[in-house]
């Protein structure tokens, strides 16, 4: 991967970050999201293999945030969880083997990342979204740290070429 490839990929999930979470409120920013994740698929090495990745992925994450809904970690006005956030799972799968790559090996690598990156996001993602957190910005940060700190490695993992 060359370099210009790495920044563009981190570059377009910041981008595809806000554009997913602003969808809130604004519904048609989903469509370059849709159009940037073709557009990025097509131009990896192994197409085939980044899709099934983003899929994967996906789910997992889905299946993730849906449980932590189900948990009353989250108030989704939608039910089981928003399109925005769904996609949003997407963007984050088409960094993982790319701009996020790095966070694979060490395996600590990528628990500091999920412990310190993805409390923030999700944090930032709800406000601006409206996303309820009934267990306080405090509580939801104290349980989506050590979660997070787990779970990066294992999509990380997940997402890793074979």
């Amino acid at each position: 991967m060359s370099r210009a490839w790495l920044i563009g990929n981190a570059l377009w999930m910041q981008a595809a970050w806000w554009a997913c979470v602003l969808s809130e409120r604004h519904p048609w920013l989903l469509l370059p999201v849709a159009a940037g994740l073709l557009v990025h698929v097509a131009a990896c090495q192994r197409p085939g293999e980044e899709a099934i990745t983003l899929a994967c992925v996906g789910m997992a994450g889905c299946l993730l945030d849906a449980g932590l809904g189900a948990l009353g970690v989250f108030d989704f006005a939608q039910r089981p969880l928003p399109l925005w956030l769904a996609v949003l799972w997407l963007v984050l799968a088409s960094g993982l083997r790319h701009s996020l790559a790095w966070a694979r090996r060490p395996l600590w690598y990528g628990a500091l990342l999920g412990l310190c990156g993805a409390p923030p996001a999700y944090i930032a993602g709800a406000t601006l979204a409206g996303v309820g957190l009934p267990w306080g910005t405090l509580g939801t940060v104290l349980l989506l740290a050590p979660l997070w700190a787990v779970w990066m490695p294992l999509v990380l993992r997940l997402a890793a070429p074979r």
